[in-house]
């Protein structure tokens, strides 16, 4: 018989002649396969639903597919495999096995948060009539302040790459829009053509969940731009390519590929400690508030769905103003 299909008429009168207990056994055999299906398929389409419908980036998904994988296995170390077994008490020992496992807070606040999201999308789809993670609670994490890059070293690095051959003009220009836009590396790499206005000085950028957002651009960021696309770009690209930034070969420049070029620039300059894009996307939002922005318009230009999340660059101007204050006011 194959899992899901109801026995016959047939069936049920050969299991009343065959002795109970063996017909039994015969049953929990296929019965146990459909439930150990009913969680791994909740998590397939929970996961096809971010994929399709919430549109996460393939690392975001990947992070979210080893989360579930985890929380998988200790539902069948446990020997829950169905749906409706699984209790708030297993989440529970879940999230204490994660804390007796090393990990860090905030590798287990990511853990957890894919659980719940997990059930709260089955709960949203009738699925469930209680969502059993909704008393799960995340770790408190660590406020951690952003790391930065101070002007002068933001205004070495991007000088770093020069002019010298097409790549070089790719690199600055990348670099100069990270700044200029506090983009997000892959917002960067996702350019297109058809959304760089260099005549109106604005960029359409892509963020999460698709939104998109207008940012202004300054005048280098527009002269690297324009240098790159003029004199750099057309000796690398053959056909046609949509997007803005190319590697050597004309395809699509790729993370990794930056992030090494990215580190050569900085040593470089003698930054030594570690470096990222999102420390000059770090490094943007700060200074347009030490210059005086709008926390809401730095939101608006970072692309951050809650303001909760740019407040925490101001924590890090508090510190900037206090040192203003404690070198130029006379009774500081």
């Amino acid at each position: 018989m194959t899992p899901g299909r109801r026995a016959g008429p047939g069936r049920a009168r050969g299991g009343a002649a065959g002795a109970g207990p063996s017909s039994r056994s015969e049953g929990t055999g296929p019965k146990r396969q459909a439930n150990a299906a009913t969680l791994a398929r909740a998590i397939e389409d929970y996961l096809e639903h971010l994929k399709v419908e919430r549109r996460l980036r393939p690392n975001s998904l990947l992070a979210y597919t080893g989360d579930l994988a985890a929380f998988a296995g200790h539902a069948e170390a446990a020997g829950v495999a169905a749906l409706g077994a699984v209790t708030p008490a297993l989440l529970l020992r879940f999230a204490v096995g994660l804390s007796q496992a090393g990990l860090s807070p905030r590798s287990q606040a990511r853990r957890l948060t894919a659980v719940r999201g997990l059930f709260r999308f089955l709960r949203e789809e009738g699925r469930l009539d209680i969502d059993p993670a909704q008393a799960l609670r995340l770790p408190k994490l660590p406020k951690r302040l952003p790391e930065l890059l101070s002007r002068g070293e933001v205004e070495a690095l991007l000088a770093a790459p020069g002019q010298d051959g097409p790549l070089a003009l790719r690199d600055t220009a990348l670099l100069e829009l990270l700044y200029a836009t506090g983009c997000r590396i892959s917002e960067a790499l996702d350019l297109t053509l058809d959304r760089l206005y260099l005549d109106q000085a604005i960029v359409r950028l892509t963020g999460k969940g698709d939104k998109q957002r207008l940012v202004p651009l300054g005048s280098p960021a527009i002269a690297a731009l324009q240098a790159w696309l003029t004199s750099g770009r057309p000796e690398l690209v053959r056909g046609t390519v949509r997007w803005v930034f190319v590697n050597h070969r004309g395809g699509r420049l790729s993370r990794q590929g930056f992030f090494l070029k990215l580190r050569e620039y900085a040593l470089a300059i003698g930054v030594t400690r570690p470096i990222s894009p999102h420390k000059l996307r770090h490094s943007f939002a700060t200074h347009l508030l030490e210059g005086g922005a709008d926390l809401r318009a730095v939101q608006a230009l970072l692309g951050h769905a809650d303001i909760g999340t740019t407040e925490i660059y101001t924590h890090v101007t508090r510190d900037h103003l206090r040192e203003r204050h404690k070198r130029h006011h006379p009774r500081a």
